[in-house]
């Protein structure tokens, strides 16, 4: 019996990694896949990998965009060499397919399958592809993407969403009774925009807003000193306002959100699709390619969310009146949540596994 082997490429952030793990975790308990990784050392994937039960290889790229010129070149100089890495890996592990996901090691991954003319499937969660996938696009096997139009930027290209934990699908109506929950978080690092814009309004927010509890993730850098600022604003020791490095269970934070003030990266967007919610969203500026904002403009054009550039965010007052005007009409707010989930794709996962385990059987 021949082994189904699979090839990922990619990883850096949360938002590569995570779904690429779900991808993964379906090929091999669906199809009995044996998958192998292919990374970079300054990406997520050195820890979350082989945490999860995979394989990682290393291979040497870097970053393109918003760097330096002694960066990019010394990107240039290392792409080749990552390039003739995977090739060597690929001949040694002999894929039927290879996924790439994004981030700094999918172009050499991608690059080196297409010279040896494997099945290629690029997965693309945002609204515009990074560079790595924009390079490769053309001469893909096939794409899976989130948004229907990053369609045209790849051969065979289907919209499947992205893989999201389960649990986010379970995620039940608030009770009534309970105090309404602000949610604040900006990604696994935190954002400092809005761990400073926060405790600004905080207050004020609380004083409009009867019995509201706010939970904020400030990343494990700036827990502290966002904590010391809301105590500065007066909220010290304050029950109603909990500050933390990282939450470890963000579905169940979810389900007792009313409303998510978070930023606009695929991932954490899908995760609102998945569990119903309203959020007001804060695309991160310097993203490549702006593709936060188009990310967001999909859940705006869907009446699923509202947004508040970075820019914006420098008066507070802005903050704090779309906060208090969101807070103060639940009905608003569930509407809101209905119209996020009908953007959810529960099967992301599943599909794209049958994808590559069709393109595999082309190879």
């Amino acid at each position: 019996m021949n082994t189904l082997r699979i090839l990922i490429a990619g990883g850096g952030t949360g938002g590569h990694v995570i779904p690429a793990l779900a991808i993964a975790r379906e090929l091999r308990d669906a199809h009995a896949a044996e998958v192998r990784f292919v990374g970079t050392a300054r990406g997520l994937e050195t820890r979350l990998v082989p945490e999860a039960g995979f394989r990682l290889d290393l291979v040497r790229s870097g970053q393109l965009k918003n760097v330096s010129l002694a960066t990019r070149l010394r990107t240039a100089i290392d792409l080749p060499l990552g390039v003739m890495e995977c090739v060597r890996l690929l001949r040694e592990f002999r894929p039927k397919a290879v996924v790439g996901v994004g981030g700094y090691a999918s172009g050499p991954g991608m690059m080196a399958a297409i010279l040896l003319r494997l099945p290629t499937l690029a997965f693309e969660p945002n609204a515009v592809p990074g560079l790595a996938n924009r390079l490769v696009g053309r001469w893909v096997s096939a794409a899976a993407v989130n948004f229907a139009q990053t369609e045209r930027y790849f051969r065979n290209a289907r919209v499947t969403g992205i893989p999201v934990r389960a649990d986010f699908f379970t995620i039940a109506p608030k009770s009534a009774g309970e105090p309404p929950r602000l949610l604040v978080f900006g990604g696994s690092q935190g954002a400092r925009v809005l761990n400073q814009a926060m405790p600004k309004i905080a207050q004020r927010l609380l004083d409009q807003i009867a019995n509201l509890e706010i939970v904020h993730q400030a990343g494990a850098r700036a827990a502290q000193s966002t904590a010391e600022a809301y105590a500065r604003a007066g909220l010290s020791g304050q029950q109603r306002v909990r500050v933390q490095p990282y939450l470890d269970q963000m579905p169940g934070e979810f389900a007792a959100a009313d409303l998510i003030v978070c930023r606009s990266g695929a991932s954490t967007m899908a995760e609102l699709g998945a569990a119903g919610k309203p959020s007001l969203l804060v695309p991160f500026a310097l993203a490549a390619d702006d593709h936060q904002r188009r990310n967001a403009e999909v859940f705006l054009q869907a009446g699923a969310a509202r947004m508040l550039t970075e820019a914006e965010l420098a008066d507070p007052e802005r903050l704090l009146n779309e906060l208090s005007a969101l807070l103060a009409d639940p009905q608003k707010l569930r509407a809101m949540g209905e119209r996020a989930r009908t953007l959810a794709r529960p099967d992301a996962a599943q599909e794209i596994a049958s994808m590559i385990v069709g393109l595999s059987r082309k190879s």
